[in-house]
């Protein structure tokens, strides 16, 4: 069976018309017709769209009750069943209530589309799953009904329903979207002019990608290499010449004479990483095209021309910004040069500018070759068998063994030229060469001590030793070159990939980091430098190693640029130019771990200023119902008493003053559990740790609740404990507090306590309702409370500050079942050390760290 058929339409905000003309689609398949129906189409009241569903068969909806109330959703079986040709499906990001089929509706539609039925569906762009964070930016509102991008992206047809902010804003100001008590709200908040010019940009640019996509997939199934030039794109060539701004320049100029121009600067480097390119002059071209909107590439490879019309093509460019070459005109000797060559063959669908800049005609230096480093010792040795090792052959042959022949001398004195090769290199085995057929001329072809040749022969012999030597002698060099190329490359592999990996983990720190350079490159110190403009001086951001302090990039041995205002300095050694590359890595890598730093600095703080925040919205909260509620009562009873209209009995006056009594009580307890939360949240609790038993503790914490409505189970065996008392009964007496108020009045709560290995546990156990597992660490979160928990049950910070005082005092508290029903407290302390010696942990004197962050939807009592 053939799948179906999604067509979106995509919005920029509600109003503008999505479900609108997805109604008119509709009619107009089935004028021609198809068979079409509606699966689900929300109008939210609006007559004209209501006005569109007359005609249009609807699937009756699917009735749900879910707490109390009765919703209705698509009816996914009774569109199956149905089985028409095209579905209407409104809305597709919304979440569909418990109990549904799914719980989303894009799933809905992937069942119906599975099943061979078209469904035409409208989005919102802020509904995009991709999209939160950047819509949030803009709106401050989160949206929780959303998409992922991959749904969207696999539809057949996208179709994006446009309209202007002005016209949006009349249409809402005329009550065609909402109803008019909601329109003023709407035009102040979501509705601003800047939040739909934003939202619209964002869904213009979607779509744009999306169309981007569908002609890179049709270009590449249908092979096509000639450009389209539906969009500018804007190539410059780059050679790391001072050129090169004036000539982003001149292309950023280009692109703004067209809608949508797009400049893409592109770096083009040899693969044996020679270049003459400045990297402080690369970067600032880099931040300047970046700057001006653009992007900036490096790219590999040997043939510029060819490289650079590859990437062109690629890219789908339309037009390519070369400068002017730099050549003298003796220079041409070697080439017609990059610009003649990429305007030759770039053929009729590219078009080509050379620009004049003042550079032009000043001249360039050519590349020079360089060999292998071999090492100086290496060279020294081949130089010596090069040229003295020819003359210690002839004196052993002329000397011991004068009759070997002349083809067996040729063979030494070409095994000689050969062993100079694989120590020093091309230039000392060419050296051999010559020397060898010198001393062969003279000592062992006749006529000898001549270095005339008698016999013809002998010459073609000797003019193929010395084209063999030669030979050899390159390829044993070039084979000399690439291995060390290939070792360069794999520690370069190594280098990176430790820098790939430590940027996927986010571990690295900015001090391991520069001792990894420091190490890598063998240095005596590394400094991270940075400055806030060109004229403010350079300040440290990180350093290590041993060497003299850089105060400047201009005091080191080897400074790398990182932009205009940061750069790693290196002291100990001058690097050569192959080693920069991997150093421009690293000082990339070190620039993003400083940011990652600093960015999570600046979170850690906005997250400490936010929970502080939430902490006094919730302990406003709080005092607006929960300590008024008992300062109403103590309120009423003494004015009770104080009137003079009402002659109370003693019993009265008893009972009123008890409930004065309680009510003190009340805000007593609610007062310091809000003064300990704070000590807490601000971490200036500093446990008094000591030895102390148990038994002298947890009856002093039993006082605020009846005497039979806790057990007691603590053997006198049990060791001491490590603990502040104070803390400790605090600790307990919440958590017997809150296990008496859920606790069925006929079942006392049990407070146990048990020795295990070097810890300690006091159990509370109650009979109460229980807590579901995913709840149990929201309820240590203060501030909220589980469930039904009445309003005067308290603030809910009772088992926050519970927690706190047991991670004040290096124990832990957690929540565990009751076997048979209800919920455990197991508050696990440390246990004193044996032979009565005083075990203090390392943290008694250290400030507390605050507590976990609580979550809106739970709370701290059960």
């Amino acid at each position: 069976m053939a799948r179906g058929k999604l067509r979106i339409y995509l919005g920029a905000a509600p109003g503008v018309g999505k479900t609108y003309a997805m109604l008119s689609e509709a009619h107009r398949r089935v004028e021609r017709g198809t068979d079409c129906v509606v699966a689900f189409v929300e109008h939210h009241h609006r007559p004209r769209t209501e006005v569109m569903l007359h005609g249009l068969e609807e699937i009756p909806r699917k009735e749900l009750e879910y707490r109390g109330t009765v919703f209705t959703e698509m009816d996914v079986d009774a569109v199956l069943a149905r089985r028409p040709q095209v579905a209407l499906v409104d809305e597709l990001p919304h979440t569909n209530i418990p109990g549904s089929r799914n719980a989303k509706r894009w799933q809905d539609v992937e069942e119906l589309l599975a099943a061979g039925i078209d469904v035409i569906s409208t989005v919102n762009i802020q509904h995009l799953e991709s999209l939160g964070d950047i819509v949030e930016s803009i709106t401050g509102i989160r949206q929780q009904e959303t998409v992922p991008d991959e749904v969207v992206r696999r539809a057949d047809q996208i179709e994006l329903v446009d309209m202007s902010p002005p016209a949006l804003r009349r249409r809402m100001a005329h009550g065609n979207i909402y109803k008019p008590d909601k329109v003023d709200a709407a035009l102040s908040n979501y509705f601003r002019p800047g939040n739909l010019t934003a939202l619209r940009e964002l869904a213009l640019l979607w779509v744009a990608d999306r169309v981007d996509e569908y002609l890179t997939e049709y270009r590449s199934e249908h092979r096509v290499s000639k450009i389209w030039g539906s969009r500018e794109r804007i190539v410059v060539g780059l050679t790391g010449g001072p050129e090169g701004r004036t000539l982003i320049r001149r292309a950023a100029r280009l692109a703004e004479k067209g809608a949508g121009g797009e400049v893409m600067a592109v770096y083009i480097a040899r693969s044996d990483g020679l270049t003459s390119a400045s990297p402080k002059e690369l970067a600032v071209q880099r931040t300047l095209v970046e700057d001006l909107g653009g992007t900036f590439h490096h790219v590999i490879g040997d043939d510029v021309p060819t490289a650079l019309l590859d990437f062109a093509r690629g890219v789908n460019a339309t037009q390519i910004v070369l400068g002017v070459s730099r050549r003298k005109a003796w220079q041409y000797v070697f080439g017609p040069g990059v610009g003649a060559t990429v305007a030759r063959d770039s053929g009729p669908d590219l078009d080509v500018h050379l620009i004049t800049h003042g550079e032009a005609g000043k001249g360039r230096g050519l590349p020079v070759a360089r060999s292998a480093r071999l090492g100086r010792l290496r060279v020294v040795w081949g130089w010596l068998t090069g040229v003295a090792g020819p003359a210690l052959l002839t004196l052993l042959l002329t000397g011991v063994a004068p009759e070997v022949g002349l083809a067996n001398d040729m063979l030494l004195f070409l095994a000689m030229t050969v062993a100079a090769a694989l120590l020093g290199g091309l230039y000392p085995a060419l050296a051999s060469a010559v020397v060898g057929s010198l001393l062969l001329n003279w000592f062992f072809t006749p006529p000898v001590h001549t270095l005339t040749i008698a016999d013809p022969k002998n010459i073609v012999a000797i003019a193929i030793f010395v084209g063999v030597a030669v030979s050899v002698a390159s390829v044993v060099d070039l084979a000399a070159r690439r291995t060390h190329q290939a070792a360069r490359l794999r520690a370069e592999s190594e280098i990176l990939s430790f820098l790939a990996g430590s940027v996927l983990r986010g571990e690295t720190s900015l001090e391991a980091l520069l001792e990894r350079v420091r190490e890598t490159f063998g240095m005596e110190s590394v400094a991270l430098l940075e400055r806030e403009s060109d004229v403010t001086p350079w300040t440290c951001a990180g350093r290590v190693g041993t060497g003299r302090t850089l105060e400047r990039p201009e005091d080191a041995d080897v400074d790398m640029p990182v932009g205009d205002r940061m750069a790693l300095a290196l002291s100990g050694r001058v690097l050569p130019a192959e080693d920069r590359r991997v150093l421009a890595a690293f000082a990339a890598q070190a620039a993003v771990v400083l940011d990652r730093q600093r960015l999570q600095s600046q979170a850690d703080q906005s997250r400490a200023l936010a929970e502080g925040n939430r902490i006094r919205t919730a302990l406003l909260a709080a005092v607006s119902h929960d300590l008024r509620t008992p300062l109403a009562g103590i309120k009423a009873a003494v004015s009770s008493l104080r009137s003079d209209e009402v002659a109370w009995s003693e019993e009265d006056r008893a009972e009123l003053l008890e409930g004065i009594e309680e009510g003190a009580d009340r805000l007593d307890h609610l007062v310091g559990n809000l003064l300990d939360m704070s000590r807490l949240q601000t971490g200036t609790v500093t446990p008094l740790i000591r030895e102390i038993d148990l038994d002298e503790v947890v009856p002093m914490a039993l006082g605020g609740v009846p005497e039979d409505s806790v057990e007691l189970d603590i053997p006198e065996t049990l060791p001491m404990v490590v603990v502040d008392p104070g803390l400790l009964e605090r600790s307990v007496a919440n958590l017997v507090e809150n296990a008496v108020k859920y606790s069925p009045a006929d079942e006392p709560v049990l407070v146990a306590a048990s020795a295990m290995a070097d810890r300690v546990e006091v159990r509370v156990v109650d009979r109460g309702p229980g807590v579901p597992d995913e709840a149990k660490d929201r309820i240590f979160e203060p501030f909220q409370r589980y469930g039904d928990a009445p309003r005067g049950a308290g603030v809910g910070l009772g088992l926050a500050v519970a927690r706190g005082f047991a991670e004040a005092m290096g124990g832990t508290l957690n929540a565990e079942d009751t076997p048979g029903g209800g919920l455990t407290m197991v508050l696990g302390l440390p246990a004193a050390a044996g032979n009565g010696a005083t075990a203090v942990p390392a943290y008694a004197h250290e400030r507390v760290a605050p507590p976990r962050a609580a979550d809106a939807r739970s709370g701290p009592t059960h």
